[in-house]
C-alpha cells in the first residue's frame, strides 16, 4: 500500500506541491490526472525517491523513499514522460541491459513482459531511436517491468501516441494490475482517467479530489449545457457576456455552459445569442464527463482563491 501525506515541494518561489495527500490500495490502477505543469512529475519523482519533499511523509508497503530508497528503487519500475531509452542500443541490448541492472535475464521474467515484448520482438535488432512513437512506448515499459516490480509508475506514457496505440497501453496496464501489480499512472488525458479504478484530480501543486471515475462525475453540481452553432470564437465571447453565465469553455466542436446558481437560462441565452448574430446557436442539456468535474472544481477553486 502506497500512503503519500501532506507532501510539499517548491523551487525558489514556485510551489510545484502544497499539502498532496492519496493513498493507492494494493492492486490498484491509480491515476493522477492534471494538466501540463500541475505538478505530476514532481510528485512521482518524490515517490520514487529521485527527489526528496520539503515537507510530509511517503510510505510504500512501509519504507520510506527518503531512508529506504535502495529498497524502494528495487521494487520499482519507472517510465518517464520523456523517452529515455539508449537510443542506439537495438531493442534486445536494452532489454538486456536493464536486466542485468537488477540482477535478472529476460528469459527468467518473460512470462510477465512476454504479451508487450512480443509486439516488438520482430524488431529485436532495431536501434531503439528508430522506433515509432508506440514502439518505443512498449519497449519502454518491457524495460520497467523486467525485474519484476510490485510497483510500476508511469509519468505520462501515452503523450505524443496515436490514439490506437494510447489504447493497446491501457489494455496491457489493465492486464499487468490483473497479474498483482500496483500501478500509478499520470495523465493529461481526461479520457483515460475512466480507465483507472480511482483518481486524483491535480491542478497547481495541489489535490482536487480523490476517488473513483464514476464518483468524480457524480460530483458535477448543477446542470451543463452544450452550445453550438456559427463561429465558436465570437460564441463564446458572447457567451461570457450573458451575466447570468457562469463558466464556458470550448469542448471539441460546442462549447460546454453552466449557469449562476445551477439554474436552467437557455431560453434567455438563446433569445441573446440569436440577437448578437448567432441566429443558428443550439444549446441543449448534456451529461458532465470527468472534464467538465474538472472545470468545475478549478472554478470553485478561484473563486475562494
Amino acid at each position: 500500500m502506497i500512503n503519500v501525506k501532506n507532501i510539499s515541494k517548491s523551487f525558489g518561489n514556485v510551489s510545484a506541491l502544497h499539502n498532496v495527500s492519496f493513498e493507492v490500495d494494493e492492486g490498484e490502477l491509480f491515476g493522477v490526472i492534471g494538466p501540463d505543469g500541475a505538478g505530476k512529475s514532481t510528485l512521482f519523482r518524490i515517490i520514487i525517491s529521485l527527489l526528496l519533499p520539503d515537507a510530509g511523509t511517503i510510505s510504500l508497503w512501509g519504507k520510506s523513499p527518503v531512508t529506504d530508497y535502495r529498497d524502494i528503487r528495487r521494487m520499482v519500475g519507472y517510465m518517464p514522460g520523456r523517452f529515455s531509452l539508449y537510443e542506439d542500443l537495438s531493442v534486445e541490448e536494452n532489454i538486456n541491459f536493464f536486466a542485468a541492472v537488477f540482477g535478472t535475464t529476460l528469459q527468467e521474467n518473460y512470462e510477465l513482459v512476454k504479451d508487450i515484448y512480443q509486439q516488438i520482438e520482430p524488431f529485436k535488432k532495431r536501434p531503439a531511436g528508430k522506433l515509432s512513437g508506440g514502439m518505443k512506448q512498449k519497449l519502454a515499459l518491457s524495460c520497467a517491468l523486467i525485474h519484476k516490480p510490485r510497483f510500476l509508475v508511469l509519468d505520462e506514457p501515452t503523450t505524443g501516441v496515436d490514439a490506437i496505440s494510447r489504447s493497446e497501453f491501457w489494455e496491457m496496464l489493465q492486464k499487468l494490475t490483473g497479474a498483482g501489480i500496483t500501478i500509478l499512472v499520470s495523465t493529461p488525458y481526461m479520457d483515460e482517467a475512466s480507465l483507472c479504478n480511482r483518481v486524483a484530480l491535480i491542478q497547481k501543486g495541489e489535490i482536487l479530489d480523490v476517488a473513483s471515475p464514476r464518483q468524480i462525475v457524480e460530483g458535477f453540481k448543477g446542470l451543463l449545457f452544450g452550445v453550438s452553432g456559427g463561429n465558436m470564437y465570437h460564441l463564446i465571447r458572447q457567451c461570457r457576456t450573458f451575466e447570468k453565465v457562469a463558466s464556458v469553455y470550448p469542448f471539441g466542436e460546442e462549447l460546454h455552459l453552466t449557469f449562476q446558481d445551477g439554474y436552467d437560462y437557455s431560453s434567455e441565452l438563446s433569445d441573446y445569442l440569436k440577437k448578437n448574430g448567432h441566429p443558428d446557436a443550439i444549446i441543449k442539456r448534456i451529461n458532465p464527463n470527468i472534464e467538465d468535474r474538472f472545470m468545475a472544481l478549478m472554478h470553485t477553486e478561484q473563486d475562494t482563491s
